[in-house]
């Protein structure tokens, strides 16, 4: 669709008053107490890992972004509800992704439990995972439709191209859906982080955006004063959000320089050898490989400088970008025809009686 005219911008404003509904009614996150969810054993650095690891494997099945986003939102809900140990977490972060594939992916698209229970090394058995979707669907109510922090980020881009198009004259080799996709690897940066866990999608998203619009443009600040309005979000929660995500984000942008040690030197590369075999003759093996694979031989010092790219050639292939530039009319719209699958085969159902899942409890309150 174009985000261009009057009738385009009532329509992205009616998206953004349903999303809004929709995530007052269901938002519900995890509260970490004492560097633990209250009642089991899941540290921060577990449940981060466990994020970073179902978007290797959205990756891996080439999901799009929004089914990440969703699997995440299924997650964050099941952690606030019921008591889980690490040790199931694996089980219900892959049930969390094929739930959220089920939805968001074409049927031919999504592997079956088996396949995607030995790819992923997850070490759960299908009728395990049959079983995590069944007891967080019923956790969740059925009620799986919601409003992700993604849905957010692409309804506030669209705004903001709608409204103001002109923002991004200045940035070089830089269209919409391109931004969008840059956008979406920030986002998604964050999402892995526990400091944010506290802010619905909402807020992460505009933090976002405005994040990038203070990079690229002096106006910024007339532009998200109409979206917090329009978005009807608490200046205090926003400014907080800012403040994290810009410190989450530091580790995310390239540094200018990086520094790779490249013997050249013969000696050098002997001294090593002999010194440091085990050690080396790996380093020395990664660095055949990377320079064979950029068709060039190693430097002609010790250390290469290798210069980081202009954030904006970071554009040029995006794992997103396909998927934006149909949004944007930069490319023919795909035919629709989604097609929602929620049962598993009948001898995945057969094994159920097998499965090791335990039961879940519901989560104490906390004081």
């Amino acid at each position: 669709m174009k985000c261009t005219g009057p009738s385009e911008s009532h329509k992205l404003a009616l998206a953004l008053e349903y999303a809004l509904a929709r995530e007052a009614k269901v938002w519900k996150v995890p509260v970490f107490h004492d560097f633990t969810l209250k009642g089991t054993d899941i540290s921060p650095f577990y449940y981060e890992k466990a994020i970073l690891w179902i978007r290797e494997l959205s990756s891996l099945f080439q999901f799009c972004s929004e089914t990440f986003a969703l699997a995440i939102n299924f997650l964050n809900r099941l952690l606030a509800s019921v008591k889980a140990q690490s040790k199931y977490l694996r089980c219900i972060a892959i049930a969390c992704l094929v739930l959220a594939a089920k939805i968001n992916e074409e049927d031919e698209i999504i592997p079956s439990v088996k396949k995607l229970a030995v790819q992923s090394g997850c070490k759960c058995s299908p009728a395990e995972i049959v079983r995590m979707e069944r007891i967080i669907l019923d956790k969740l109510h059925w009620d799986l439709y919601t409003a992700t922090s993604m849905d957010f980020l692409n309804i506030f881009h669209a705004m903001v191209m709608s409204k103001w198009p002109h923002l991004l004259n200045g940035v070089p080799q830089r269209n919409p859906s391109r931004h969008v996709a840059f956008l979406t690897k920030q986002l998604q940066h964050c999402m892995a982080g526990h400091q944010v866990l506290q802010f619905k999608g909402s807020t992460l998203a505009l933090v976002i955006i405005t994040l990038e619009l203070e990079r690229v443009t002096p106006d910024w600040f007339s532009v998200i004063t109409d979206l917090l309005k329009k978005a009807q979000i608490d200046s205090t929660q926003f400014i907080h959000c800012k403040e994290l995500v810009d410190q989450h984000l530091l580790g995310f942008q390239p540094s200018n320089a990086v520094y790779i040690f490249n013997p050249a030197n013969q000696n050098i590369r002997t001294h090593l050898d002999k010194r440091l075999p085990c050690f080396y003759s790996i380093a020395k093996k990664r660095i055949e490989i990377n320079s064979g694979a950029r068709g060039s031989g190693p430097g002609p010092s010790a250390f290469t400088l290798l210069r980081a790219k202009p954030h904006e050639d970071d554009m040029q292939c995006d794992e997103f970008y396909d998927g934006f530039k149909c949004l944007y009319n930069e490319d023919r719209i795909p035919e629709a025809g989604q097609t929602i699958s929620m049962g598993g085969s009948d001898s995945e159902r057969q094994e159920e009686n097998n499965s090791t899942c335990p039961p879940l409890q519901p989560a104490p309150q906390i004081d």
